[in-house]
Protein backbone atom coordinates (compact mmCIF):
# COMPACT_ATOMS: atom_id res chain seq x y z
CA UNK A 1 0.00 0.00 0.00
CA UNK A 2 0.98 3.66 -0.87
CA UNK A 3 0.37 6.69 1.35
CA UNK A 4 -1.77 9.06 -1.46
CA UNK A 5 -1.30 12.68 -1.95
CA UNK A 6 -4.43 13.60 -2.52
CA UNK A 7 -8.22 12.56 -2.44
CA UNK A 8 -9.78 11.66 -6.02
CA UNK A 9 -12.40 13.92 -7.08
CA UNK A 10 -15.15 12.41 -9.43
CA UNK A 11 -17.05 14.16 -10.90
CA UNK A 12 -20.37 12.70 -12.64
CA UNK A 13 -22.48 12.87 -15.61
CA UNK A 14 -25.74 11.78 -16.35
CA UNK A 15 -24.96 12.39 -20.36
CA UNK A 16 -23.78 9.53 -22.66
CA UNK A 17 -19.83 9.33 -22.63
CA UNK A 18 -17.76 7.37 -25.41
CA UNK A 19 -16.65 4.05 -24.64
CA UNK A 20 -13.16 3.67 -23.58
CA UNK A 21 -10.72 1.18 -25.63
CA UNK A 22 -10.98 -2.11 -23.82
CA UNK A 23 -13.43 -4.81 -23.31
CA UNK A 24 -17.11 -4.62 -24.79
CA UNK A 25 -20.56 -5.40 -23.29
CA UNK A 26 -20.52 -8.83 -24.55
CA UNK A 27 -17.17 -9.08 -23.23
CA UNK A 28 -18.07 -8.15 -19.73
CA UNK A 29 -20.92 -10.68 -20.26
CA UNK A 30 -19.11 -13.23 -21.09
CA UNK A 31 -16.65 -12.72 -18.14
CA UNK A 32 -19.26 -12.19 -16.01
CA UNK A 33 -21.00 -15.86 -16.84
CA UNK A 34 -17.91 -17.32 -16.27
CA UNK A 35 -17.58 -15.91 -12.43
CA UNK A 36 -21.37 -16.28 -11.71
CA UNK A 37 -21.16 -20.17 -13.47
CA UNK A 38 -18.01 -20.56 -11.15
CA UNK A 39 -19.51 -18.97 -8.07
CA UNK A 40 -22.97 -21.61 -8.48
CA UNK A 41 -20.58 -24.53 -7.75
CA UNK A 42 -21.16 -23.55 -4.51
CA UNK A 43 -24.12 -21.12 -3.66
CA UNK A 44 -26.72 -23.55 -4.78
CA UNK A 45 -31.01 -22.09 -6.38
CA UNK A 46 -29.99 -18.84 -5.94
CA UNK A 47 -29.09 -17.27 -9.55
CA UNK A 48 -30.93 -13.72 -9.32
CA UNK A 49 -28.49 -13.08 -5.71
CA UNK A 50 -25.57 -14.94 -7.64
CA UNK A 51 -26.11 -12.48 -10.33
CA UNK A 52 -26.77 -9.08 -8.22
CA UNK A 53 -23.76 -9.71 -5.91
CA UNK A 54 -21.45 -10.25 -9.39
CA UNK A 55 -23.28 -6.56 -10.63
CA UNK A 56 -22.20 -4.80 -7.56
CA UNK A 57 -18.86 -6.21 -7.70
CA UNK A 58 -18.60 -4.99 -11.44
CA UNK A 59 -20.19 -1.80 -10.68
CA UNK A 60 -17.29 -0.90 -7.90
CA UNK A 61 -19.83 -1.20 -5.13
CA UNK A 62 -20.24 -3.06 -1.26
CA UNK A 63 -23.18 -5.31 -0.38
CA UNK A 64 -24.92 -5.85 2.62
CA UNK A 65 -26.46 -9.31 3.28
CA UNK A 66 -29.31 -9.53 5.93
CA UNK A 67 -30.29 -13.00 6.49
CA UNK A 68 -30.27 -16.16 9.30
CA UNK A 69 -27.51 -18.17 9.73
CA UNK A 70 -26.72 -20.92 7.66
CA UNK A 71 -28.14 -19.42 4.23
CA UNK A 72 -24.52 -19.55 2.73
CA UNK A 73 -23.26 -15.41 3.33
CA UNK A 74 -19.90 -16.39 3.73
CA UNK A 75 -19.75 -18.68 1.01
CA UNK A 76 -21.23 -16.39 -1.82
CA UNK A 77 -18.59 -13.33 -0.87
CA UNK A 78 -15.39 -16.07 -0.90
CA UNK A 79 -16.83 -17.85 -3.75
CA UNK A 80 -16.65 -14.90 -5.57
CA UNK A 81 -13.58 -13.16 -4.52
CA UNK A 82 -12.02 -16.79 -5.14
CA UNK A 83 -13.59 -16.54 -8.39
CA UNK A 84 -12.07 -13.54 -8.88
CA UNK A 85 -8.51 -14.33 -7.75
CA UNK A 86 -8.52 -11.46 -5.51
CA UNK A 87 -7.19 -11.53 -2.12
CA UNK A 88 -9.59 -12.07 0.53
CA UNK A 89 -10.15 -11.26 4.29
CA UNK A 90 -12.89 -12.02 6.92
CA UNK A 91 -13.51 -10.22 9.66
CA UNK A 92 -16.01 -11.26 12.62
CA UNK A 93 -17.17 -8.35 14.25
CA UNK A 94 -17.88 -8.30 18.26
CA UNK A 95 -18.70 -5.95 20.43
CA UNK A 96 -15.19 -5.97 21.83
CA UNK A 97 -13.31 -5.67 18.48
CA UNK A 98 -11.58 -2.04 17.98
CA UNK A 99 -10.63 -0.06 14.90
CA UNK A 100 -7.40 -1.18 14.69
CA UNK A 101 -8.30 -4.48 14.34
CA UNK A 102 -10.20 -3.29 11.66
CA UNK A 103 -7.45 -0.67 10.29
CA UNK A 104 -4.44 -1.92 11.51
CA UNK A 105 -2.15 -0.16 13.82
CA UNK A 106 1.54 1.87 13.73
CA UNK A 107 3.71 -0.32 16.29
CA UNK A 108 7.55 0.14 16.94
CA UNK A 109 9.74 -2.93 15.75
CA UNK A 110 12.35 -3.91 18.70
CA UNK A 111 14.68 -5.04 15.95
CA UNK A 112 15.11 -1.92 13.71
CA UNK A 113 13.71 0.36 16.39
CA UNK A 114 11.76 2.39 13.95
CA UNK A 115 8.05 2.69 13.85
CA UNK A 116 5.81 0.81 10.73
CA UNK A 117 2.20 0.67 10.32
CA UNK A 118 1.07 -2.89 10.26
CA UNK A 119 -1.54 -3.52 7.82
CA UNK A 120 -5.09 -4.53 9.30
CA UNK A 121 -7.76 -6.94 7.03
CA UNK A 122 -9.37 -4.06 5.70
CA UNK A 123 -5.87 -3.95 3.25
CA UNK A 124 -7.50 -6.57 1.00
CA UNK A 125 -9.27 -6.77 -2.23
CA UNK A 126 -12.16 -8.67 -1.18
CA UNK A 127 -13.10 -8.00 2.53
CA UNK A 128 -16.20 -9.97 4.73
CA UNK A 129 -16.95 -7.78 7.43
CA UNK A 130 -19.73 -10.79 9.49
CA UNK A 131 -21.86 -9.71 11.44
CA UNK A 132 -21.39 -6.03 11.16
CA UNK A 133 -24.47 -5.00 13.38
CA UNK A 134 -22.10 -6.56 16.58
CA UNK A 135 -19.72 -4.03 16.24
CA UNK A 136 -19.68 -0.93 18.03
CA UNK A 137 -20.49 2.40 16.54
CA UNK A 138 -16.84 3.48 16.66
CA UNK A 139 -15.41 -0.26 14.89
CA UNK A 140 -18.54 0.61 12.34
CA UNK A 141 -16.92 4.21 11.62
CA UNK A 142 -13.37 2.66 10.58
CA UNK A 143 -14.92 1.21 7.30
CA UNK A 144 -16.83 4.66 6.12
CA UNK A 145 -13.59 6.14 4.33
CA UNK A 146 -12.68 2.75 2.57
CA UNK A 147 -15.97 1.98 1.49
CA UNK A 148 -16.56 5.59 0.28
CA UNK A 149 -13.02 6.48 -1.32
CA UNK A 150 -11.64 3.45 -1.16
CA UNK A 151 -8.81 4.95 1.05
CA UNK A 152 -7.94 4.47 4.70
CA UNK A 153 -6.18 7.38 6.69
CA UNK A 154 -4.41 6.18 10.10
CA UNK A 155 -2.45 9.22 12.11
CA UNK A 156 -1.32 11.55 8.86
CA UNK A 157 -1.14 9.02 6.36
CA UNK A 158 -3.14 8.18 3.96
CA UNK A 159 -2.99 4.84 1.99
CA UNK A 160 -4.99 3.47 -0.72
CA UNK A 161 -6.74 0.29 -1.00
CA UNK A 162 -5.50 -2.23 -3.71
CA UNK A 163 -7.98 -2.15 -6.33
CA UNK A 164 -10.43 -3.85 -7.47
CA UNK A 165 -12.00 -3.70 -3.82
CA UNK A 166 -15.17 -4.35 -1.89
CA UNK A 167 -16.73 -4.81 1.42
CA UNK A 168 -19.57 -7.61 1.91
CA UNK A 169 -21.03 -7.46 5.28
CA UNK A 170 -23.88 -9.35 6.86
CA UNK A 171 -26.04 -9.10 9.63
CA UNK A 172 -28.56 -11.09 11.32
CA UNK A 173 -32.09 -9.73 11.19
CA UNK A 174 -33.48 -11.92 13.88
CA UNK A 175 -31.35 -11.46 16.85
CA UNK A 176 -31.02 -8.28 18.32
CA UNK A 177 -29.62 -8.67 21.70
CA UNK A 178 -26.05 -7.53 21.81
CA UNK A 179 -26.41 -5.79 18.58
CA UNK A 180 -26.20 -2.11 17.34
CA UNK A 181 -28.19 -0.39 14.68
CA UNK A 182 -26.29 0.41 11.65
CA UNK A 183 -26.05 4.39 11.27
CA UNK A 184 -27.89 5.85 7.92
CA UNK A 185 -24.04 7.20 6.72
CA UNK A 186 -22.96 2.97 7.10
CA UNK A 187 -25.88 1.68 5.43
CA UNK A 188 -25.88 4.74 2.32
CA UNK A 189 -22.73 3.41 1.55
CA UNK A 190 -23.65 -0.33 0.61
CA UNK A 191 -24.70 -0.34 -3.02
CA UNK A 192 -27.50 -2.76 -2.41
CA UNK A 193 -29.09 -4.53 0.38
CA UNK A 194 -30.76 -8.41 -0.25
CA UNK A 195 -31.48 -11.74 1.50
CA UNK A 196 -30.54 -15.20 0.46
CA UNK A 197 -33.33 -17.04 2.00
CA UNK A 198 -33.87 -20.63 2.33
CA UNK A 199 -32.99 -22.98 -0.69
CA UNK A 200 -35.91 -24.96 -1.86
CA UNK A 201 -36.51 -28.68 -1.61
CA UNK A 202 -34.79 -29.87 -4.31
CA UNK A 203 -31.84 -27.05 -4.17
CA UNK A 204 -31.37 -28.77 -0.47
CA UNK A 205 -31.20 -31.99 -1.71
CA UNK A 206 -28.71 -31.37 -4.58
CA UNK A 207 -26.60 -28.90 -2.29
CA UNK A 208 -26.46 -32.53 -0.03
CA UNK A 209 -25.63 -34.50 -2.27
CA UNK A 210 -22.65 -32.19 -3.98
CA UNK A 211 -21.30 -31.33 -1.17
CA UNK A 212 -21.03 -35.19 0.59
CA UNK A 213 -17.61 -35.28 0.10
CA UNK A 214 -15.82 -32.10 0.14
CA UNK A 215 -16.93 -28.48 -0.03
CA UNK A 216 -16.37 -26.76 -3.33
CA UNK A 217 -15.05 -24.25 -2.00
CA UNK A 218 -12.22 -25.85 -1.07
CA UNK A 219 -11.01 -26.52 -4.60
CA UNK A 220 -12.86 -23.43 -6.50
CA UNK A 221 -10.77 -21.86 -9.03
CA UNK A 222 -10.30 -18.47 -10.45
CA UNK A 223 -11.79 -17.84 -13.90
CA UNK A 224 -10.38 -14.11 -14.67
CA UNK A 225 -8.35 -12.00 -12.89
CA UNK A 226 -8.05 -8.81 -10.89
CA UNK A 227 -7.24 -7.01 -14.19
CA UNK A 228 -9.88 -9.00 -15.61
CA UNK A 229 -12.27 -7.25 -12.97
CA UNK A 230 -11.09 -4.02 -13.45
CA UNK A 231 -11.21 -3.50 -17.06
CA UNK A 232 -15.17 -4.86 -16.90
CA UNK A 233 -15.66 -2.08 -14.13
CA UNK A 234 -13.99 0.62 -16.30
CA UNK A 235 -16.51 -0.77 -19.59
CA UNK A 236 -19.09 -0.94 -17.01
CA UNK A 237 -19.19 2.94 -16.35
CA UNK A 238 -18.74 2.95 -20.60
CA UNK A 239 -22.52 1.62 -20.99
CA UNK A 240 -24.46 4.32 -22.46
CA UNK A 241 -27.17 6.08 -20.30
CA UNK A 242 -29.44 7.83 -22.52
CA UNK A 243 -30.48 11.67 -21.07
CA UNK A 244 -34.29 9.90 -20.72
CA UNK A 245 -33.33 7.13 -18.64
CA UNK A 246 -31.01 9.96 -16.66
CA UNK A 247 -33.77 11.76 -15.80
CA UNK A 248 -36.35 8.84 -14.72
CA UNK A 249 -33.02 7.97 -12.57
CA UNK A 250 -33.45 10.97 -10.37
CA UNK A 251 -37.38 11.45 -11.00
CA UNK A 252 -37.38 7.83 -8.92
CA UNK A 253 -34.71 9.34 -6.30
CA UNK A 254 -36.32 12.98 -6.04
CA UNK A 255 -39.64 11.39 -5.43
CA UNK A 256 -38.09 9.20 -2.11
CA UNK A 257 -37.23 12.84 -0.74
CA UNK A 258 -40.72 14.31 -1.20
CA UNK A 259 -42.52 11.15 -0.26
CA UNK A 260 -45.09 12.26 2.59
CA UNK A 261 -44.65 8.33 4.30
CA UNK A 262 -40.91 8.79 4.34
CA UNK A 263 -38.68 10.57 7.19
CA UNK A 264 -35.59 10.05 5.06
CA UNK A 265 -35.32 9.73 1.04
CA UNK A 266 -32.28 8.56 -0.65
CA UNK A 267 -29.13 10.85 -1.24
CA UNK A 268 -27.50 11.61 -4.44
CA UNK A 269 -25.50 8.69 -3.79
CA UNK A 270 -28.45 6.37 -4.02
CA UNK A 271 -28.50 8.34 -7.50
CA UNK A 272 -25.49 7.42 -8.51
CA UNK A 273 -25.76 4.03 -6.95
CA UNK A 274 -29.25 3.27 -9.05
CA UNK A 275 -27.00 4.61 -12.37
CA UNK A 276 -24.22 2.39 -11.57
CA UNK A 277 -25.70 -0.77 -10.96
CA UNK A 278 -27.98 -0.54 -13.92
CA UNK A 279 -25.08 -0.30 -16.00
CA UNK A 280 -23.95 -3.07 -14.59
CA UNK A 281 -27.14 -5.35 -14.80
CA UNK A 282 -27.23 -4.04 -18.72
CA UNK A 283 -23.78 -4.91 -19.40
CA UNK A 284 -24.10 -8.53 -17.72
CA UNK A 285 -27.21 -8.96 -20.08
CA UNK A 286 -24.56 -8.18 -23.14
CA UNK A 287 -26.45 -4.70 -23.84
CA UNK A 288 -24.97 -1.40 -24.20
CA UNK A 289 -27.68 1.04 -23.44
CA UNK A 290 -29.61 1.21 -19.95
CA UNK A 291 -33.29 0.71 -20.20
CA UNK A 292 -35.85 2.19 -18.34
CA UNK A 293 -37.26 -1.67 -17.59
CA UNK A 294 -33.65 -2.26 -16.18
CA UNK A 295 -33.52 0.76 -13.85
CA UNK A 296 -37.16 0.00 -12.48
CA UNK A 297 -36.24 -3.72 -12.02
CA UNK A 298 -33.50 -3.04 -10.01
CA UNK A 299 -34.43 -0.33 -8.10
CA UNK A 300 -35.80 -2.09 -4.88
CA UNK A 301 -32.13 -3.38 -4.28
CA UNK A 302 -30.40 0.27 -4.35
CA UNK A 303 -32.67 2.28 -2.83
CA UNK A 304 -34.93 0.22 0.00
CA UNK A 305 -32.33 0.15 2.38
CA UNK A 306 -31.55 4.05 2.11
CA UNK A 307 -35.11 4.79 3.03
CA UNK A 308 -37.27 5.40 6.73
CA UNK A 309 -40.49 5.30 7.23
CA UNK A 310 -42.73 7.86 9.47
CA UNK A 311 -43.42 6.85 12.69
CA UNK A 312 -46.90 8.32 12.54
CA UNK A 313 -50.28 6.01 13.09
CA UNK A 314 -51.33 5.99 9.79
CA UNK A 315 -48.07 5.04 8.05
CA UNK A 316 -47.49 1.79 10.41
CA UNK A 317 -48.76 -0.05 7.84
CA UNK A 318 -46.39 0.59 5.21
CA UNK A 319 -43.12 -1.17 4.42
CA UNK A 320 -40.23 0.75 2.64
CA UNK A 321 -40.83 -1.85 -0.15
CA UNK A 322 -44.24 -1.00 -0.64
CA UNK A 323 -43.02 2.79 -0.89
CA UNK A 324 -40.81 2.14 -3.35
CA UNK A 325 -43.24 -0.26 -5.29
CA UNK A 326 -45.57 2.98 -5.29
CA UNK A 327 -43.02 5.49 -6.55
CA UNK A 328 -42.13 3.53 -9.76
CA UNK A 329 -45.86 2.51 -10.12
CA UNK A 330 -46.07 6.17 -10.66
CA UNK A 331 -43.20 7.32 -12.38
CA UNK A 332 -42.21 7.80 -16.13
Amino acid sequence: MTPADSQTKIKVTLSPIEAPKGLSSADVAELAQQVIANVEKVIVGKHEQVVLAVAVFLAEGHLLIEDVPGVAKTMLARAIAQSAGCTFKRIQCTPDLQPSDVLGEARLEPQTGRTEFRFGPLFSQFVLVDEINRASPRTQSALLEAMGESMVTAGNVTYRLQKPFMVVATQNPIEQEGTFLLPEAQKDRFLMRMNLGYPSFADEKQMIERFQLRHPIETLQPVTTPDGILKSQEAVRAVKVAPDVGDYILKIVRATREHPALLLGASPRGSLGLFRAAQAMTAIAGNDFVSAAQVKAIAQKVLAHRLIIRREEKYHSLTVGEVVAEILAQTD
